[in-house]
């Protein structure tokens, strides 16, 4: 696809999914990880394109885990690389999502929305469940709410992960969903006024 970016110009993100370490401790699996990602961080910076690691799942999808091998990538010099972070892999994190959004958020490239059910009474490992439609879910509004008060301004994405639906039926849903979802939030950093 290199050649094709390239007799283009255009400058897709590349995104892969971080994947466990090998070592006994956290320090040598963050090392490992990240010098396997060496040829593609050599790849994707030569092309000029920027590199984004994401939360697929497991030891890879941990906030703290993915910071770490991002941080060791740009200190080898690999300053495009960033964090996508997908909420649908993020159904065991809702309640620390704030926490985990300060620590990635100087390294995030985009941030992809969907609808997030309760994985107290729904199992978030089926498809239909994990990648619920924005507005349908019970914990994305909160999610963005969180995105909206940590002031992060980067890209925000939709993704059509519906093979059973019309991809432009599925997007046209959730960007109905997003639109009211963000009209129902309250507004910010308005300036407060007085009647007299």
């Amino acid at each position: 696809a290199y050649p094709v970016f390239s007799k283009h110009g255009i400058k897709p993100q590349i995104w892969q999914a971080l994947q466990t370490g090998k070592g006994l401790s956290n320090a040598e699996k963050v090392a490992s990880a990240a010098e396997a990602l060496v040829p593609l961080a050599q790849k994707t910076g030569e092309s000029g394109l920027a590199l984004g690691l994401y939360n697929e799942g497991g030891w890879g999808g941990l906030p703290n885990n993915m910071v770490a091998v991002c941080k060791t990538l740009r200190e080898k010099g690999f300053k495009h690389v960033g964090l996508v972070y997908h909420f649908h892999h993020a159904h065991p994190r809702i309640a620390t999502f704030s926490d985990d959004l300060a620590k990635m958020k100087p390294y995030l490239l985009c941030v992809n929305l969907n609808g997030m059910a309760d994985p107290a009474t729904e199992d978030a490992s089926k498809a239909a469940v994990k990648v619920k439609a924005i507005g349908s879910g019970k914990f994305e509004r909160e999610m963005i709410a969180t995105l909206i008060a940590q002031s992060y301004t980067g890209p925000v994405g939709v993704l059509g992960h519906v093979t059973t639906r019309d991809v432009e039926e599925v997007l046209s849903e959730n960007l109905v969903g997003l639109e009211k979802l963000l009209a129902e939030l309250p507004p910010k950093d308005l300036p407060v006024t007085s009647e007299n």
